[in-house]
């Protein structure tokens, strides 16, 4: 995956996910109107955040009649790579003691364990 992800912080992460969401390129207008919706932000901090993404690489800018924006990191390349640094960051390397972490938190419900127990579960 493309290494300048890890450098993606919370808003930019924001901006992203309209992208993901978005069936085609956006025009910075579309992006900043989904964002003022869901954080009351202004243009420009869009536009700010918009340029920092650019020059991470992790979107791409075509011109149109104006500037349309992609994603060049998908959803999922992300989250498998924000996975995998929680992972190494947070429980050193072991996927085992994030799910042993989880399973002693009381964020999952009873329902949530069994179903874990359920993939877990290796047939003879």
């Amino acid at each position: 995956m493309n290494q300048l992800a890890e450098r993606i912080s919370d808003s930019e992460l924001d901006v992203m996910k309209v992208l993901w969401e978005a069936e085609d390129a956006l025009p910075v207008t579309v992006i900043r109107e989904k964002l003022q919706e869901r954080k009351g932000w202004e243009a420009t901090t869009v536009k700010t955040l918009v340029s920092r993404l650019l020059g991470k690489g992790v979107i791409a800018q075509e011109k149109r009649k104006v500037f349309f924006y992609s994603p060049l990191v998908t959803e999922a390349e992300y989250n498998e790579w924000a996975t995998s640094n929680l992972i190494h960051r947070l429980y050193k390397g072991s996927a085992k003691n994030l799910i042993a972490a989880l399973v002693r938190s009381d964020d999952l419900t009873e329902a949530d364990l069994k179903e874990l127990r359920e993939m877990f579960v290796v047939e003879d």
